[in-house]
C-alpha cells in the first residue's frame, strides 16, 4: 500500500481520543520519512513501545471499534498491481499471506477482507478482554517475521525454497532471504542495492518519493508496523507470472 497502514489507526485513535493532535502529527512527520527512506530498528521499537503503552488496560473491544473505519481509509491505498500480483499466485494454487509488525487482528481482518488466506502480525497480552501493554507472543519484525512463516511453512506443508516474499524494506531481508523467490517493492536505498547485486525482481508502484523530491512538497501522512507480504505455495505447484 502507499504509506502504512498506521497512520490511519492513529487517526481513529485521535477520534476516539486515545492519542493528542501532537503525537498525530509527530506520527505523521515519521510516516513521511518512510515513505522516503524506510524503516530503522530504533523507529519501530520506540513506536512498539509507545503502542503497549497507549493500550495498555483498553478493553480489546473499544480497539476493535476502530477497525472498519482504519479499513475503509486504508482499502483505497492498496496497490492494484499488487493484489494482482497475489491473485495470480492464488489462482496459480498458492496460497497468500500477509505478514506484518502490525497488530495479528489487522492482519487477520486486512486478509479476510481481501480474500487471502491468512494474516500474521504482532500479538498484544490480553487479560479479562483487556490489553496488558505487554507482548503476547514474538514481534513479527526482522528475524522473528522470518520465524513466523517458517513456522507457518512447517504447520501448513509449504515448501519454501518454492514461495515468494515482498517486501519494501530491509528490515524484512531475513524474510526475504528464507524463501526461493524474493522480490523487492518499492524498496528503501538499502533494500534496493540488496536487490541489485542478488538479481532479485523489483516490482515499483508508488512516485511519491520522486514527487516530493521534484516539487519540495510536503506530505504527512504514520508508522505502526512494515508489512510484508509473503505468496507462499505447496511443493509441486506450477510457477507463477514471470519476474519483472
Amino acid at each position: 500500500m502507499a504509506g502504512s497502514s498506521g497512520f490511519h489507526w492513529a487517526r481513529e485513535a485521535r477520534r476516539a481520543g486515545l492519542i493528542s493532535r501532537r503525537r498525530l502529527a509527530a506520527d505523521a512527520f515519521v510516516n513521511l520519512r518512510f515513505r522516503l527512506e524506510g524503516s530503522t530498528d530504533a523507529a519501530t521499537d520506540k513506536v512498539r513501545e509507545r503502542v503497549g503503552a497507549l493500550i495498555a488496560g483498553r478493553r480489546v473491544r473499544d480497539l476493535q471499534r476502530l477497525s472498519p473505519r482504519v479499513l475503509a481509509r486504508v482499502l483505497p491505498r492498496l496497490y492494484p498491481q499488487m493484489l494482482h500480483v497475489a491473485y495470480g499466485h492464488q489462482d496459480s494454487g498458492r496460497r497468500v499471506y500477509i505478514v506484518t509488525a502490525a497488530s495479528a487482528e489487522m492482519a487477520v481482518l486486512l486478509a479476510h477482507v481481501l480474500g487471502f488466506d491468512g494474516g500474521i502480525g504482532s500479538k498484544s497480552e490480553v487479560v479479562d478482554g483487556v490489553y496488558t501493554g505487554r507482548a503476547g507472543g514474538p514481534f513479527t519484525y526482522r528475524e522473528g517475521k522470518a520465524q513466523a512463516i517458517r513456522e507457518l511453512a512447517t504447520a501448513e506443508g509449504i515448501d519454501l525454497a518454492r514461495s515468494w516474499a515482498y517486501s519494501d524494506s530491509e528490515s524484512d531481508l531475513p524474510m526475504l532471504r528464507a524463501v526461493g523467490h524474493p522480490v523487492a517493492v518499492n524498496p528503501d536505498a538499502v533494500l534496493a542495492r540488496v536487490a541489485r547485486e542478488e538479481g532479485w525482481a523489483v516490482l515499483r508502484f508508488d512516485t511519491l518519493g520522486r514527487r516530493l523530491k521534484a516539487g519540495g512538497a510536503l506530505a504527512l501522512a504514520a508508522l505502526v508496523g512494515t508489512a510484508g507480504h509473503t505468496a507462499a505455495r505447496r511443493a509441486g505447484a506450477r510457477s507463477p507470472a514471470r519476474r519483472r
